[in-house]
């Protein structure tokens, strides 16, 4: 099989997930099995029938033990994905790999999270210093200058960005306002009813500048897990085929994790424009067949270059796209309808492959009409990964 093959052969056939809160009182474990049990269900397959898993290397919860409670008779393909958010959308692509090869029939995905109430990512204290493997020896030469947190590494790159293009604050916070307006009409999001304004964007507390606290995702506790399998069998289950057309991870030259400062040009997202062009090829279409694309939202900051790298603008112009509200309800491109990891939850991304997966089937909470294709992003300034889902 050549890579080229792989768009349409599988599918994504179940969907299932925990409410998004930050403090589920459960452990990760319990959450993942509730994801992947709703998961199955929604597909009406037997748990019994799994023979594949893939998730995240950040997950704690082991896929053998998902197994064992699952009562599977026989796992042949597992796999974990590295660099955190930059993972979400590759377990989609590896579970297709492993059904188009015939490697597995069934494979599940998850991520499940207890992110605010039992660790949280942003917290600056990783405790490098007593471990001096390859990347924490890396972040040596940048955390005693300051640069702690995510926030802190995003804000390298969009001080850049706004130095050379001319964007400012006002743009970020149009990206918040418009995914908070997605997030108050969807029942599921945790910030459901409580939009926000460009105002109080403005007026929320710096927390790296330029990264106001409205710029920055949540921190949330829940599951997503969703099942996958042939094209083929997709026709005879429970819900409508949602086809994996296009699926890539990407790196680019000067690739760090977060902190790729080196390169000639710091105001664009090159491995996300390996992952573009890759998504578009498997895909045989364009930006033009794109109607609506869930843009990895860790930081509204680095929205705005996705939106170029994937041709929805061209280089330093996503301000303008933004600007003309092409981003929100409404607009030519809605993107997050679901709110985005500003609004229904960060989990780690998945959230965002699970409103691909309802926006294709037409039964998403903020639903666009006509859908046909959906772009969904990974998470930005590590190595990456992107799908195109679509219609059968």
């Amino acid at each position: 099989m050549t890579q080229s093959n792989l768009s349409g052969q599988a599918a994504i056939v179940g969907l299932g997930a925990t409410e998004f809160s930050k403090n589920s009182g459960r452990t990760e474990l319990r959450l993942a099995m509730e994801a992947t049990l709703a998961a199955l269900e929604d597909a009406g397959i037997d748990p019994k029938e799994v023979d594949g898993f893939s998730s995240y290397t950040l997950d704690k919860v082991p896929e053998f033990e998902v197994a064992r409670l699952l009562g599977c008779e026989q796992v042949r393909f597992f796999s974990q994905i590295p660099h955190g958010g930059g993972a979400a959308c590759a377990p989609i692509m590896h579970a297709a790999m492993a059904v188009a090869t015939g490697v597995a029939k069934t494979v599940v995905v998850y991520r499940a999270m207890n992110e605010r109430s039992w660790y949280r990512f942003g917290n600056g204290s990783y405790g490098f210093g007593n471990t001096p493997i390859f990347e924490n020896v890396n972040y040596g030469w940048y955390m005693p200058h300051g640069l702690h947190t995510p926030a802190s590494w995003i804000g390298m790159f969009a001080q850049r960005y706004m130095h050379t293009y001319g964007a400012t604050s006002e743009d970020f916070g149009r990206v918040a306002v418009a995914a908070r307006d997605f997030a108050a009409t969807n029942p599921n999001a945790f910030f459901y009813g409580k939009p926000i304004t460009l105002e109080e964007h403005q007026a929320s507390r710096w927390i790296c500048e330029p990264l106001h606290l409205l710029d920055c995702c949540q921190e949330s506790d829940g599951a997503v897990a969703m099942v996958i399998t042939s094209a083929e069998r997709a026709r005879d289950l429970k819900q409508k085929p949602v086809l994996i057309k296009g699926a890539s991870q990407g790196m680019a030259p000067g690739q760090q994790s977060m902190t790729s400062f080196y390169r000639d040009d710091i105001t664009g997202l090159p491995e996300m424009e390996v992952v573009a062009r890759e998504l578009y090829r498997q895909a045989g279409v364009g930006p033009e067949a794109i109607q609506t694309a869930v843009i990895y939202d860790h930081f509204t900051p680095f929205v705005l270059p996705q939106l170029e790298a994937f041709g929805f603008a061209p280089k330093g112009e996503a301000k303008d796209f933004i600007r003309a509200g092409h981003h929100a309800r409404g607009g030519k491109l809605p993107i997050n309808t679901h709110g985005g990891q500003i609004g229904e939850a960060y989990i780690h991304g998945m959230n965002g492959v699970a409103e691909g997966v309802r926006q294709v089937r037409g039964s998403a909470a903020n639903q666009v009409g006509n859908v046909e294709h959906v772009l969904v992003t990974a998470g930005t300034g590590v190595p990456t990964s992107g799908l195109i889902l679509g219609v059968a």
